[in-house]
């Protein structure tokens, strides 16, 4: 059978001719469609088989190619850690290859390039592959920046709107301020490993100040990548105004990566553990996973919601790498690696229910051309499909049993859980407060997908496009199916996927979850029996039963009921206007929480004396941390502008000044 590394190469070498293909499909959309969903299917097909076979394998390919320096060839690793994220990202691209089948029709006929939109999505995949390929920096950076210039591209792709501009260059320019990060820290463990090669940063030793300084370089470049507070200002901006399919990519798939970088430098190529750098990762997490929430329930624009609770899911990853570090750090390896476990299930977890959200989202947009919860309702009679699986995207990202979502914020509690295991008073008490953050991120994520199912799916439709919207396409449906169907099966067989996951801890921490899964696939018992213990099926089955038990006794009920009109008091019959409304549901959060948001609201009374209530809810880490580096930039930007007078004399006066300071330096 062909080996983990040849499927890696094959996937890649997809990826690379979905990128060149458009370029021989100009004259013919529909056969481009076509090519373009069957190379997709493929990339995810090959990588995620390369992924399961290094999983199931244990066991480490290396390979180097004559690319790159001539003194440094790129290097290639496939590992526990490389395999499972080569995973994660194959499952999301098949699903969102049959997915974007039907939704890119309506592009075909537009002002939108398919051309454009197809070539750089295979770019972009082909960047995610070969980030978690590289095996030096060199290759890791050359693959990071063809990752975030090919994105960026998509989140330009509806660029006649000045607002999407706006959104995709504010990306851009946050994309190359966390590379420059990450560049430093690479080049911090170079300095100190004698190579550029990941093999040679292992091997050096490292002196705790020089390996804190590549951490902290680290942390903010994948930080800022991954979205987390306060260097999230992009995600909310470029996630809503890409096309759907590319926003599921990069919200599943590409913050993924991002956490990928971050596990790879800290916890492979610096092999450190202190507790100083556990107490930063789980403090940012806990306020990433509580802020993301509550900004995301103030929301009413449907995609913005969901990239907001981008960055409360990534908050919760990373207070499982948090606590991971923070037990390593006091030698509790077992507690450590159910951490580490917890956050690698939900980087899975996420990958999928987020996904399908936003593949959800996208099917609104498509049949409805609506984002606006204002204006939505009644979704589910007309769309009843896509309300199926976006109920199931809704309950697993709210953590509820039986699906995947509970099963990762499960596990990270019973690690949170353990604090007492912990020498210090300082550290013992900071844990229950990250619990406590993480119980109160998950009663608001459940209210949050309650209010944007209710408002969107239930009720009746506020407006007409909404009243006009039909089922989507038939491989948009199955796209979302697939997603969902693993969202249930990852939250039903826990054990079996921790299972194979496990070959991650074993070779990155030294240390396995054997007693998880020692009670066979009914029970999960990370810690031991004694501690806890899960038993997914059961409680599956126990619901399932009180759901039938339930639907037989309305059913018997609305039998014995005569059917009639109700009865109205005497007052107009129910509209659309006497529904609950999002801004009205979040009301109550947001008068609690109100000092965390910038709120702008009144009332205006036009010339015709109609009364007209306005709001707006800003996020004040843009005032406090990105307003006054723009000020200053832009004054800085206005004095240099000074040197273009527009005056030969002047330039040839600086060119000579120029030249006489290089002779003098050089002298």
């Amino acid at each position: 059978m062909p080996s983990a590394l040849w499927f890696a190469g094959l996937a890649v070498s997809f990826s690379l001719l979905s990128a060149i293909i458009p370029v021989f499909t100009v004259n013919t959309p529909r056969l481009l469609r076509v090519l373009t969903t069957l190379l997709l299917c493929l990339i995810g097909i090959a990588a995620l088989i390369s992924g399961l076979i290094t999983l199931s394998e244990n066991e480490v390919a290396t390979a180097e190619l004559p690319l790159g320096l001539p003194w440094l060839h790129w290097h290639i690793r496939l590992d526990a850690l490389s395999g499972f994220f080569i995973s994660l990202i194959g499952v999301v691209t098949v699903a969102i290859g049959l997915y974007s089948y039907g939704y890119v029709r309506g592009f075909e006929h537009g002002q939108d390039s398919l051309i454009a939109l197809g070539g750089f999505t295979g770019l972009f995949l082909t960047g995610m592959l070969l980030v978690v390929l590289a095996d030096d920096a060199f290759m890791f950076m050359i693959s990071w920046e063809l990752m975030s210039l090919s994105s960026y591209f998509l989140v330009a792709f509806h660029h006649e709107h000045a607002a999407n501009r706006r959104a995709a260059f504010l990306y851009l320019l946050m994309a190359h301020v966390g590379g420059l990060s990450i560049l430093l820290s690479y080049g911090v463990l170079a300095s100190l490993g004698d190579g550029f090669t990941f093999e040679a940063m292992r091997a050096a030793e490292i002196p705790f100040g020089w390996a804190s300084l590549s951490f902290i370089l680290a942390f903010i470049g994948f930080g800022m990548k991954a979205g987390l507070l306060p260097l999230h200002a992009w995600l909310p901006e470029a996630h809503p105004v890409a096309p759907s399919h590319i926003s599921a990519l990069m919200s599943g798939v590409m913050l993924k990566v991002a956490v990928y970088g971050l596990i790879r430098v800290i916890f492979d190529l610096i092999g450190q553990f202190h507790w100083q750098w556990g107490v930063t990762v789980l403090t940012i997490g806990s306020i990433s996973a509580l802020l993301g929430v509550l900004y995301a329930l103030m929301q009413n624009d449907l995609k913005r919601l969901l990239a907001y609770s981008s960055v409360e899911n990534l908050g919760i990853i990373f207070i499982g790498l948090g606590l991971s570090i923070l037990f390593m750090s006091e030698n509790h390896r077992l507690i450590a690696t159910v951490a580490f476990v917890a956050a690698l299930y939900h980087s899975l977890n996420h990958a999928l229910f987020k996904s399908l959200l936003f593949l959800g989202a996208g099917s609104i947009l498509h049949s409805a051309n609506e984002q606006d919860l204002e204006k939505m309702g009644g979704l589910l009679r007309r769309m009843p499909w896509t309300g199926l699986f976006f109920l199931i995207g809704c309950i697993s990202i709210s953590s509820l049993p039986p699906f995947n979502g509970f099963v990762s914020e499960w596990l990270t509690f019973q690690a949170a859980l353990q604090t007492w295991q912990l020498n210090s008073g300082v550290l013992r008490s900071l844990l229950p407060i990250a619990a406590a953050m993480l119980a109160l991120t998950g009663a608001l994520a459940a209210a949050c997908f309650v209010k944007v199912y209710g408002i969107a799916f239930l009720g009746q439709a506020r407006s007409r496009h909404i009243r006009r919207a039909r089922p989507v396409p038939l491989s948009m449906r199955v796209g979302q199916g697939i997603l969902a169907l693993f969202c249930l099966l990852l939250g039903l067989l826990p054990v079996p996927f921790i299972s194979l996951i496990d070959n991650v801890p074993r070779q990155v921490l030294d240390q396995t979850l054997t007693q998880a899964t020692a009670h066979g696939w009914l029970w999960l018992t990370p810690v031991s029996a004694d501690t806890a213990s899960y038993g997914a099926p059961l409680i599956a089955i126990a619901l399932f039963i009180a759901l039938g038990l339930g639907l037989w006794l309305v059913g018997r009920g609305i039998r014995r009921v005569r059917r009639c009109d109700a009865w109205d008091c005497g007052f107009a019959p129910p509209t659309p206007n006497m529904q609950y409304t999002s801004t009205a549901f979040a009301q109550p959060i947001r008068r609690v929480f109100g000092l965390l948001f910038k709120i702008e609201e009144g009332v205006e009374r036009n010339q015709q004396g109609k009364l007209t209530h306005h709001l707006k809810i800003s996020d004040r880490a843009w005032g406090l941390f990105y307003a006054p580096i723009a000020r200053t930039v832009e004054k800085a930007a206005s004095k240099i502008t000074r040197i273009q007078s527009g005056n030969i004399r002047t330039y040839l006066g600086w060119s000579l000044t120029t030249l006489v300071f290089l002779l003098w330096v050089i002298a």
